[in-house]
C-alpha cells in the first residue's frame, strides 16, 4: 500500500480545483474561469486498491496587496507543510507566463520531488506546440516527471495518478475509504453560494464577496439554510440584489440546485446581503471565514 500527501500548486486560474474535483470524483472545490476563486487550502482524498492520495488544493500563487491575499499565500505555505510530493500545475494554452516562474521559484525552496502537470492541452490547436514548452520547463527546474493532461476532459489523469502513487511512501491509508474532504458541510455550502456569485458578477464584485452560513436546520427530507453575502461597498450590494431582486433570486436558485445535488435532499435557502467595508483587510473577519475555526484546530471533518 502507498499513501501520502500531494500539494497542488500553481498560479491563479490554471485549473487546480477542476483537477482536484476530477481526481476525487466529486465536487468539493468551487471552480470558475476567474482568478483567485480558491481562498483556502482544502483536502481531497482519492482512495484506490493500491493506495491513497491526499491532495491538498491551494490558492493561486500571486503577489498579494491586501490581507486576504496575504492570508491566501499563507494558505499556500501551509499546504506545503508535511507534503510528500509537489504537483505543479501550468496552463498549456498560456505558455511561459511570468506567474509560472514565481511558482517554480517557490517549489525550488521546498526541497521536495516536483511533478509538472501541463494542463489544458485540449485547448492546443496542434500538439506539436507542447514540445517547446516542455523544453522550457525542463530548463527552469529538474522536474521528476512532466505529464500533459486535461483536467476538464480527464485526459491522461490515470497516468498522472499512477506516477504519483509510484512516488509515495509505503503506508497504510490515512483516512477511511469513504472520506473525501476535510471541509465541514457549512463551509461547502458557503463556497457553492460564492461560486454562483462569482459566475454571475463582474469586475471587482467577485473578489469583494464573502459568504457565511448562519443557520443550518436539518429535517428528514429538507435542509434549511440561511446565509449572508458580505460585500465592501453599498454599490456592490445593489449589484448583488439587482433590479427588483432578480440577481439575488437567480443566484439563490442556482446555488440551491447545486446544494441539492451535493446533499441529496431538498434545500430551502435564504440569502441576505450586508456591507462590511474593507473586510478583505480585517484579520478578525478573515479568521471568522476559516473553516478550521468551525472544526477546532485539531478536529477532522466527515467528507
Amino acid at each position: 500500500m502507498k499513501a501520502g500527501f500531494v500539494v497542488i500548486l500553481g498560479r491563479p486560474n490554471v485549473g487546480k480545483s477542476t483537477l482536484l474535483n476530477r481526481l476525487v470524483g466529486a465536487k468539493i472545490a468551487i471552480a470558475t474561469p476567474k482568478p483567485q476563486t480558491t481562498r483556502d487550502a482544502i483536502q481531497g482524498v482519492l482512495t484506490r486498491p493500491e493506495g491513497q492520495v491526499v491532495f491538498v488544493d491551494s490558492p493561486g500563487i500571486h503577489e498579494p496587496s491586501l490581507e486576504l491575499g496575504r492570508r491566501m499565500m499563507r494558505e499556500v505555505r501551509r499546504a506545503t507543510a508535511g507534503c510528500h510530493l509537489v504537483l505543479l500545475l501550468v496552463d498549456a494554452s498560456q505558455p511561459n507566463h511570468v506567474g509560472d516562474q514565481a511558482a517554480i521559484d517557490m517549489v525550488r525552496q521546498l526541497e521536495k520531488p516536483v511533478l509538472l502537470a501541463i494542463n489544458k492541452v485540449d485547448l492546443l490547436r496542434a500538439k506539436q506546440a507542447l514540445l517547446p514548452q516542455l523544453e522550457d520547463y525542463r530548463k527552469w527546474h529538474d522536474f521528476a516527471e512532466l505529464i500533459p493532461i486535461s483536467a476538464q476532459k480527464g485526459d491522461n489523469l490515470d497516468a498522472l495518478v499512477r506516477v504519483i502513487l509510484d512516488r509515495l511512501p509505503e503506508s497504510p491509508n490515512y483516512f477511511p475509504d469513504d472520506y473525501i474532504t476535510d471541509q465541514p458541510e457549512r463551509f461547502l455550502a458557503a463556497e457553492l453560494i460564492r461560486e454562483q456569485i462569482i459566475l454571475r458578477t463582474h469586475k471587482e464584485v467577485p473578489h469583494a464577496v464573502a459568504v457565511t452560513v448562519d443557520a443550518w436546520e436539518e429535517e428528514p427530507n429538507l435542509l434549511r439554510l440561511s446565509a449572508t453575502v458580505y460585500v465592501e461597498r453599498q454599490g456592490q450590494k445593489g449589484i448583488m440584489i439587482g433590479a427588483r431582486g432578480e440577481m439575488m433570486k437567480e443566484i439563490g436558485t442556482r446555488a440551491r440546485n447545486q446544494l441539492e445535488a451535493l446533499f441529496g435532499r431538498k434545500v430551502f435557502l435564504e440569502l441576505f446581503v450586508k456591507v462590511s467595508p474593507k473586510w478583505r483587510d480585517h484579520p478578525a473577519f478573515l479568521k471568522s471565514l476559516d473553516f478550521r475555526e468551525m472544526l477546532g484546530s485539531d478536529a477532522g471533518a466527515e467528507g
